[in-house]
């Protein structure tokens, strides 16, 4: 999945600009029904309704950062068990972004639900595209997957991890502080992906800003690291062996790769740093039984084991997968937002750019 970056400074500029000069084009007429009126509603006859409903409707629309092979589970899923047609529009985040705030400021209303990364939701939150749903399956998940607004909700978790080929490294050779990777002995074997400032912040939140960067300074001057863009290079890049040992790659990826035989394996130092993901009803959604629907089913039990038969990393506490028992540190989509220039300038002047 890609993640958010120098799109976030064009987000909050167009969210200003948007406050400044308001929308140009007329709403569309109102809806029988409203995303508003469906993600409020709370009586015992909720899920029927929706059901009847979404199969009147018999059309959904969802934007989506997740991969095609990903997503694509939940929602065939979806289809078969409610016999509604969802059509998919996958692109990276920041595209999905722009592309559900363009539409919005024309007064286009074609998208039922956003699924992307939490900085990105928490954008168009602010931007009031976003519908807040008071869904049932709530309580069954982790506190951090949870928004104060509840206008989106964390349905999965990017876990950063350390991944390592295991042809080169053995298992208890692996670091167990960060300090040890100033060792002369992991010289010209050290990988990190281009752009992960956010993992920094969580990282800077358990040592300390100032430790945080001179043990990465030691590392780098003593070392070196090879700096590679896109998670999944990174990744693959561990399995080949051409990165004995790369300290941020998404677990579920080295556990993808770990099923299919490659040669590689993951742990954490210290803490895993983890940022959710998640799903979201547009405030206009054309299609907002559906909409509503298919927010429930991600989070449902059956939604959710979907999600870890993938590898990631569900946020129902029903759901149980390897990574429940390893201690996390949360980054919170917030201060990915507000902070990202402090922390962005703060990794490039730690690990410059690609190799």
């Amino acid at each position: 999945m890609t993640k958010p970056r120098a799109h976030v400074r064009v987000l909050l500029a167009v969210v200003a600009s948007i406050a400044a000069v308001g929308c140009a084009a007329s709403p569309p007429p109102a809806a029988t029904v409203t995303a508003a009126d469906l993600g409020l509603y709370e009586g015992a006859d909720r899920m029927q309704k929706l059901i009847d409903g979404a199969r009147k409707e018999g059309a959904l629309t969802v934007y989506t950062s997740s991969l095609a092979e990903d997503i694509g589970k939940v929602v065939e899923a979806f289809e078969k068990k409610y016999g509604i047609e969802a059509t998919i529009w996958r692109a990276g985040s920041e595209a999905v972004l722009n592309r559900a705030l363009q539409e919005s400021r024309a007064g286009r209303h074609t998208v039922d639900v956003v699924e992307t990364n939490g900085p990105e939701l928490e954008g168009l939150s602010r931007e009031k595209i976003l519908q807040l749903v008071k869904s049932p399956h709530h309580a069954d998940l982790i506190a951090p997957a949870i928004r104060p607004h509840g206008e989106w909700v964390g349905t999965r978790l990017n876990v950063f991890v350390q991944a390592y080929n295991t042809k080169l490294i053995k298992k208890e050779d692996l670091p167990k502080t960060w300090e040890d990777l100033t060792d002369p002995k992991w010289k010209g074997k050290l990988g990190i992906e281009q752009e992960d400032s956010d993992w920094l912040a969580g990282i800077a939140g358990e040592l300390g800003e100032g430790p945080a960067q001179e043990v990465f300074k030691k590392i780098v001057s003593t070392n070196g690291i090879s700096v590679r863009k896109g998670h999944t290079l990174l990744t693959q890049l561990v399995a080949s062996g051409e990165v004995p040992l790369a300290l941020t790659v998404y677990n579920y990826k080295a556990e993808q790769l770990r099923a299919e035989g490659a040669p590689i394996d993951w742990f954490t130092i210290g803490n895993a740093i983890a940022r959710p993901n998640g799903v979201s009803v547009a405030r206009n959604a054309p299609h907002p039984h559906a909409a509503v629907l298919f927010y429930d089913f991600e989070l449902s039990e059956e939604g959710q084991k979907i999600i870890a038969d993938r590898e990631f990393v569900p946020t129902s506490t029903k759901v149980d997968t390897p990574l429940n028992k390893v201690p996390m540190t949360f980054v919170d989509a917030r201060v990915t937002l507000d902070e990202y220039d402090k922390w962005k300038n703060m990794y490039e002047g730690l690990f410059g750019g690609t190799r």
